[in-house]
């Protein structure tokens, strides 16, 4: 009988552990890009906590005169990957070398499986109500007399109240991705998806991944990456 009821809790615990083994491998994949997570959005997608809050923000600046459009949101790991290696491909062709392209696309793009546009909690945002620049995400666009300076203004006085936060602020002794004013995170969900990001073997991960440039991936460059472009961002989104 006793036997028996060993037997018994060591089944039961080995099914715990497999369940959370296979628990962390998912949010792994969903974590990376590589699995959609639940997402909600009309011409957007975020998670419904997100959404319900990016929603009450575009109402509410909707009364000021500022139509809040998302630009950008949720990208798929394999959205991520042709974007880097489309510019990859562009500043190979214009003559850099490999390790220079990489730096290149590092200023404002991530490595694919590292995006935060992978979590369904960070867009990109800009106003439909101001007159379209050509090149809409440009830092210049969102300062003084740029065609985006009105919602910057109704940014740095609102977003916080709905939970949103700036990304990668434009502080001089930040490292990583260069000032982005246009990318916003929805800070609750976020401090726990990257609290959880940070637990991941990104090194091992990026190096069986095979991208454009990826042999080049060292492990001097994927620590500096980690610390300066992951976590090169805003004090009150790391967790």
């Amino acid at each position: 009988m006793n036997s028996i009821k060993f037997k018994n809790n060591w089944l039961i615990g080995t099914i715990v552990l497999l369940s959370s083994f296979f628990v962390q491998s998912d949010n792994k994949k969903v974590l990376m890009g590589i699995k959609r997570p639940n997402l909600v959005g009309s011409n957007f997608n975020l998670s419904p906590k997100a959404a319900t809050a990016f929603i009450n923000m575009c109402d509410d600046a909707a009364k000021s005169g500022i139509k809040i459009y998302s630009q950008s949101s949720y990208r798929s790991y394999a959205h991520q990957k042709n974007i880097w290696e489309r510019k990859y491909k562009r500043y190979i062709a214009q003559g850099e070398s490999p390790k220079q392209a990489i730096r290149h696309i590092i200023q404002y793009s991530t490595i694919p499986g590292t995006s935060r546009h992978h979590w369904g909690t960070d867009l990109d945002i800009i106003d439909l109500s101001a007159k379209q620049p050509h090149s809409l995400l440009n830092a210049n666009n969102f300062q003084k007399d740029g065609a985006y300076e009105t919602l910057y203004k109704w940014m740095n006085a609102n977003i916080n109240r709905y939970g949103f936060y700036e990304v990668y602020t434009n502080d001089s002794t930040r490292k990583g991705f260069n000032y982005e004013p246009w990318h916003i995170s929805f800070r609750e969900e976020a401090k726990k998806n990257l609290q959880e990001y940070l637990l991941i073997d990104i090194k091992k991960e990026l190096m069986e991944r095979k991208l454009l440039g990826s042999d080049y991936f060292d492990k001097d460059f994927l620590e500096q990456y980690q610390k300066e472009n992951i976590l090169g961002i805003n004090p009150l989104l790391i967790p």
